[in-house]
């Protein structure tokens, strides 16, 4: 791949030295992880590092309420978490060499709500979700430790519409490619929350369905955290190179797209 260089002046002490940044002549694509609720960025370190060694500039972080901030928990609203979500989408497309029109959005169970949402304000061109939960429109800004259990519970056991919904409706007027996974044995977010996402894609450029088998919502086993790590790797391999065939794609990836099955 041909490279580009940049001179810049790098800080020493009360000093500058000169040096030379060589970044690919092409623009690469960006995945933003979001973690889900009473989670870190930690869960998706490794994911992460996966997917940038396709080629991706990728950014992990802590949630307000979440990590090294938890003293905010109890405080934290949806509307803190999707404005710290668009500031790190910002702060990604800003990233020299990140292409701003190949966004991947990569978000679990709350993360992946927002997520959602996010790619409604923002431009996004892939949006993984794996167990997105669903919360009503109504109490935007109450504090989420505040919302009735009971309720949302109840509310996720309904047949919901992208018109009653602020979430299914960013998913019904998404039209890039979609990874939607799910835990077979998911006691938070059942099997309906996850069949109003399918419902609301309905002009996605793509979308792929998985079910983890035996798995529980926050994919407690060894065995199931694999699982996801393969889906999520061989979907977002696709996906990125994909996008750049005809281009600089492997040799290897493009003769697999060409190869007829045996």
């Amino acid at each position: 791949m041909p490279a580009r260089d940049f001179d810049i002046d790098i800080a020493v002490d009360d000093q500058r030295i000169a040096g030379t940044l060589v970044t690919p002549s092409k623009l690469l694509p960006g995945a933003l992880f979001v973690h889900g609720w009473g989670g870190n960025q930690k869960q998706y370190l490794a994911r992460a590092r996966e997917i940038a060694a396709l080629g991706c500039v990728c950014l992990t972080i802590d949630l307000r309420g979440h990590g090294q901030a938890d003293q905010h928990n109890e405080t934290v609203t949806r509307e803190d978490n999707l404005r710290d979500m668009i500031a790190a989408y910002d702060v990604l497309i800003a990233q020299r060499g990140v292409d701003p029109s190949a966004i991947a959005m990569v978000g679990s169970s709350y993360g992946g709500y927002l997520a959602a949402i996010l790619s409604s304000v923002r431009p996004v061109r892939w949006l993984a979700l794996r167990v997105p939960a669903l919360y009503r429109d109504e109490d935007w800004t109450v504090p989420k430790s505040q919302l009735n259990k009971a309720d949302l519970a109840a509310y996720r056991q309904t047949r919901v519409t992208p018109k009653e919904n602020r979430a299914l409706a960013a998913c019904a007027a998404f039209k890039g490619d979609v990874l939607l996974v799910e835990s077979e044995h998911d006691a938070i977010v059942p099997h309906c929350v996850i069949a109003n996402y399918r419902a609301a894609f309905e002009q996605s450029h793509s979308l792929t369905y998985r079910v983890i088998e035996g798995a529980d919502h926050g994919l407690s086993e060894d065995r199931w955290q694999q699982a996801y790590t393969s889906i999520l790797v061989n979907w977002a391999t696709e996906m990125v190179l994909g996008s750049r065939e005809g281009a600089d794609a492997p040799e290897v990836y493009k003769r697999l797209k060409t190869t007829p099955p045996a």
